[in-house]
């Protein structure tokens, strides 16, 4: 059964803005708090608060990225995050765009798929609570973890294309996507990751599909929702490809007529309430396992009480089917 969740679609400046949030999912059907990296406050830290305020529910980063922290710091994070909650913990990571690389590492990874795999592994190992004993071409690590119990953490890989899909079903827990129209989730990412599992000798990991939505009201222009909700990733050349890659090329359009093609290719989410859980419903038939709400468009547009009345009208819809 596909699971619902929630995206935080807000960068939070102080923890108690992420308690409605919280909230919800504590008290409605959906399945867990999900946030992106945040430059504000550290989704590792705003989680923690959110439980020391009372609201400790079942979180996901969609997804951290790995130029910030070596993954020994990675691991040690996602693991106290654990045991602060004392709920399940989908630590989502990825390399990020290669001007971001740049930025911080001086290059960018001359192979993402490598830096990936090293980074997980690691992680992994460090979790598991076994001696890790890697030198990569990235990401080197001799060490080990104090051994503590913990609730269950599964790993995440960020998920854009053939290359990364194929390598979740490799090495990851979960495939966490972003933008990701259904049919390119059907016909692309869930064989990779088929074809990665079958090469590993493994069961296909599970697939969280972050999801942009909005509700059609009279006061709303879509085309705007999309640029409010996406118009960054909508700049980025691994987004751009990728969006073409499921027969949405945006390369080289003005910005409304880009958001235009990415509503009519379903990768943002819109329409009547019934129109909108059929659209959710693509999600799940393509294979996503879990479906997580993002309402930043309508956040950033118009305002977070608009934002929460869509997220309680999706959710109650589609946990009542």
């Amino acid at each position: 059964m596909t699971a619902y969740s929630v995206l935080m679609p807000f960068l939070p400046r102080r923890p108690e803005q992420m308690l409605p949030y919280a909230a919800l999912v504590e008290w409605t059907g959906a399945h867990r708090l999900w946030q992106g990296q945040a430059m504000l406050v550290e989704p590792f830290q705003g989680f923690a608060a959110a439980a020391g305020a009372g609201f400790r529910v079942p979180t996901g980063t969609g997804v951290t990225l790995m130029p910030l922290r070596h993954p020994y710091e990675a691991a040690h994070q996602v693991r106290s995050l654990a045991m602060i909650t004392g709920e399940s913990v989908v630590a989502g990571f990825g390399p990020g765009g290669r001007e971001f690389q740049r930025s911080l590492l001086g290059a960018p990874y001359a192979s993402p798929l490598t830096a990936a795999r090293e980074y997980l592994t690691i992680v992994r190992g460090l979790l598991s609570g076994e001696t890790v004993d890697v030198d990569g071409e990235y990401f080197s690590c001799h060490a080990t973890m104090v051994p503590a119990v913990a609730p269950r953490i599964d790993l995440g890989l960020g998920v854009l294309r053939p290359g990364m899909a194929k390598l979740a079903g490799e090495v990851a827990d979960v495939a966490v996507t972003w933008l990701t129209p259904p049919a390119y989730v059907r016909d692309t990412v869930r064989p990779a990751m088929e074809k990665g599992a079958e090469k590993a000798g493994r069961a296909t990991p599970r697939l969280s599909a972050i999801v942009p939505v909005a509700l059609e009201r009279p006061d709303r222009d879509p085309t705007e929702l999309v640029l409010a909700s996406n118009l960054r990733h909508m700049r980025t050349p691994h987004y751009i490809d990728m969006l073409k890659k499921a027969g949405i090329d945006i390369l080289g359009e003005e910005l409304p007529a880009a958001a235009k093609r990415v509503l009519e290719g379903d990768a943002f989410v819109h329409g009547d309430i019934h129109t909108v859980i059929e659209k959710l419903a693509d999600y799940r038939e393509a294979g996503a396992d879990e479906i997580v709400l993002n309402l930043t468009g309508v956040f950033n547009v118009h305002g977070p009480k608009a934002a929460m009345e869509d997220l309680k009208k999706i959710l109650t819809s589609v946990t009542a089917q």
